[in-house]
């Protein structure tokens, strides 16, 4: 297969250039070799059919920072029929809940506002807003799951957003006084025509929120499986900085969130808006700045510390293996399957995962071909380790499964090294 890197062969050898910036790409943060798109999960009835695969590397901008992958697929190989909905996690919702009553209160939003999410997908946070009698916009690509948004009565746009659609939204009455993005960033294959389009939708006034998993959590936690090909981007507020400021945005304030391993909320809005600027955006700044994320030389070593939880991960399915152990997993997240493409794991060493999406049932893991079948099953099997692939909702799926210590089962982890309980 021809190696595509931004639209160019890296067989060639030419070097990729950075999407923010333009300049080369020099420095590599971790390489995951050769791995399918991780939500291209695979049918019943086509077990046997060919599987692309795409370079899989997380390079470094010495320039502004932004750490990036390779651009292999275009987005809509990967968004316009898509299996995540995100409805299906409970603290994901409360959540949200909590985001539309803290928004709602710190800006007053009323029946005469206006709040657009991009990428909706099924409604999952709007609905706090319509139910607050406040109207709602959602922009979401996915075909399939902006339907069912649409069937929940949530008005939803079928469009990537950029500035063709800004200007789009903007010229009929959509100018936004709330504008939201949750984990939405990262996935954008254009990130300069995307900001820009912020720029264009938003009211004089109105306020930017976006949410992302930062970078610092990524790099201290070895959280590289929430590195695969439909996150193009991997940001610290540093580089968002950087983009925000040459598209006329300007970050206010900046929150921290305990979702996807530890995220980052930003608050922007125009230059020279009335939105004062808080102290906590410099002490984030600061944080990211000890930790060396200001210099190319700060981002080394991390290939070395995913290659050893990749080792721990292999050796603890070898073992069960040997002793006769089943392991089921939890979760058919886009993070496990870079994490057991990565590690090579198959059918051989996971004897099934389990998922409570329905449009993820009944298929197979992309590369891995592990089937997917429902929660049931993990119960029906009682399994003696539960491999939790989506970590960052351990609490949650452990309180779901209290069963499984009673059959004399146990939870396991491997991010940011093997943990057993």
């Amino acid at each position: 297969m021809n190696d595509i890197i931004n639209g160019v062969s890296a067989k060639d050898g030419i070097t990729p250039t950075c999407q923010g910036c333009g300049a080369a790409l020099t420095r590599t943060l971790v390489d995951l070799g050769m791995q399918p798109l991780a939500n291209s999960y695979i049918p019943q009835g086509r077990e046997d059919a060919p599987e692309p695969v795409f370079p899989l590397h997380a390079r470094v901008c010495d320039a502004c920072l932004l750490v990036q992958v390779d651009s292999v697929a275009p987005p809509e190989d990967i968004f316009v029929d898509y299996a995540y909905f995100s409805s299906f996690s409970d603290s994901w919702l409360d959540h949200c809940s909590a985001y539309a009553d803290a928004m709602t209160e710190r800006f007053g939003l009323d029946e005469n506002s206006r709040v657009v999410e991009i990428a909706s997908n099924d409604g999952y946070m709007l609905q706090y807003f319509v139910a607050k009698g406040i109207p709602v916009m959602g922009i979401e690509p996915a075909a399939n799951v902006a339907k069912v948004a649409q069937e929940r009565g949530i008005a939803t746009e079928v469009a990537f957003f950029g500035q063709e659609t800004a200007r789009r939204m903007a010229d009929a009455g959509w100018s936004a006084d709330l504008l939201a993005a949750k984990n939405v960033l990262a996935h954008v294959p254009d990130i300069n025509d995307f900001v820009a389009g912020i720029a264009l939708l938003l009211k004089p006034n109105g306020v930017f929120t976006v949410e992302f998993p930062h970078l610092l959590n990524l790099i201290r936690g070895v959280q590289f499986d929430t590195i695969y090909h439909e996150h193009f981007t991997y940001l610290s507020l540093l580089a968002v900085r950087t983009i925000f400021e040459r598209h006329g945005l300007e970050i206010f304030d900046v929150e921290k969130q305990p979702t996807h391993g530890g995220s980052l909320r930003v608050f922007a809005g125009l230059r020279g808006s009335d939105h004062a600027v808080r102290a906590n955006v410099a002490a984030f700044l600061d944080e990211e700045i000890a930790a060396g994320l200001d210099r190319g030389e700060g981002y080394e070593g991390f290939d070395a510390k995913v290659r050893a939880v990749r080792d721990q991960l292999n050796a603890f399915l070898a073992e069960a293996r040997a002793s006769d152990k089943q392991v089921v997993a939890y979760g058919a997240a886009a993070k496990g399957n870079t994490l057991l493409n990565y590690c090579g794991a198959t059918a051989d060493d996971i004897a099934f995962a389990v998922d409570r999406n329905p449009a993820k049932q009944n298929t197979l893991l992309p590369g891995s071909r592990i089937p997917v079948k429902p929660v049931d099953a993990l119960i029906a099997a009682q399994p003696d380790h539960v491999l939790i692939l989506p970590w960052n909702l351990k609490r949650e799926i452990t309180a779901q499964l209290d069963m499984v210590r009673g059959w004399g089962g146990d939870f396991v982890t491997a991010i940011p090294g093997i943990s057993i309980d």
